[in-house]
């Protein structure tokens, strides 16, 4: 019976087996994806954290198809990486959902048993440029020299990550196109890491100082640095202040927004993120359709996109809504 278990994918109680790779563990934001997978138990999951090192995660993926799960869901380390994870599926006949690190069409589409979960990566980037419009234009004293423009620096994540170049593309575009004028003063990646944020922003205040006049970060992590970084530095007290904003509304940015630190951050839904992946994973580890009874819908792309919120202080219990 037991050999025939292990043997047939499925878990204690007859639950499917579904492998589970998160690119890593100590990311802020995919820890409440993965938070949102691990609360299911209608499978039995094989959870990995990749520790960020793409060729762990190739042998973990190995090592999950050698134990007989019936479906795998990939957080990418490196998108670039799809093509392999995808080949071992593929020898193993086994269906793989990817999420939140969104692989090539190409590579999605060499598959017929590949999908995507995850976000439309230019909507972050264009709701960023909302938030900053809306709050440039009702603070006219935050142009400090007077010129009507935005003198900027950009925290970028992981460059080439399909979601960093958007964020820095489209935030910017959005405010050229509400007729404001920009200044990129600096441009920098910070990894999506606190700590690297805090460092870049300590450099940059050393060498810009009071020129700077918005921080944009790619994400909430690097951001939070920043604000460390800006409070140690004199800001947000005797009105001196500086707008900060960013992505993923996580709980640490939340309290920042309603401390007036953080002027706004776009709800990245790790809760939902988390449940389409496991309900796809799911489907497809028991020989279903992948959004059959669920509430996703797959586009052309082979993807289900979870939608982006903008939060700042008006909206803030939506975004304390998603982490309940």
């Amino acid at each position: 019976m037991m050999v025939l278990a292990a043997c047939s994918g499925a878990g204690s109680g007859g639950k499917p087996k579904i492998g589970v790779t998160i690119y890593k563990y100590d990311d802020n934001f995919m820890s409440f994806v993965r938070r949102a997978i691990e609360k299911n138990t209608k499978a039995e999951l094989s959870m990995n954290d990749s520790q960020n090192d793409q060729a762990k995660q190739n042998e973990q993926v190995d090592t999950m198809i050698s134990k007989g799960v019936k479906a795998l869901a990939i957080n990418l380390v490196n998108p670039q990486g799809a093509a392999t994870i995808i080949a071992k599926a593929k020898a193993a006949n086994l269906p793989v959902v990817f999420f939140n690190k969104e692989p090539s069409q190409a590579d999605l589409k060499s598959y017929d048993k590949a999908w995507y979960v995850g976000t439309t990566s230019a909507e972050s980037g264009v709701m960023m440029g909302q938030i900053i419009v809306e709050s440039w234009k009702a603070n006219k004293a935050w142009d400090k020299n007077g010129d009507g423009k935005i003198q900027y620096v950009m925290l970028k994540g992981e460059p080439g990550h399909p979601d960093a170049e958007a964020r820095t593309k489209f935030s910017i575009e959005e405010v050229t196109k509400n007729s404001i004028g920009v200044e990129k003063l600096e441009e920098q990646t910070g990894m999506w890491d606190s700590v690297k944020g805090k460092e870049l922003m300590d450099a940059w205040l050393a060498k810009h100082g009071n020129k700077i006049e918005y921080v944009i970060a790619n994400n909430d992590a690097m951001a939070l640095g920043a604000i460390q970084s800006l409070k140690a530095n004199g800001y947000f007290k005797d009105n001196k202040f500086m707008p900060v904003v960013a992505v993923d509304a996580i709980p640490d940015a939340l309290t920042q927004i309603k401390e007036g630190t953080l002027v706004g951050s776009v709800l990245n839904d790790a809760k939902n993120q988390g449940q389409a992946t496991f309900d796809l994973a799911l489907n497809v580890a028991s020989g279903k359709a992948p959004t059959d009874g669920t509430k996703w819908k797959l586009g052309e792309d082979k993807a289900v996109r979870v939608p982006y919120l903008a939060i700042t202080k008006k909206n803030i219990s939506v975004a304390e809504e998603a982490y309940k």
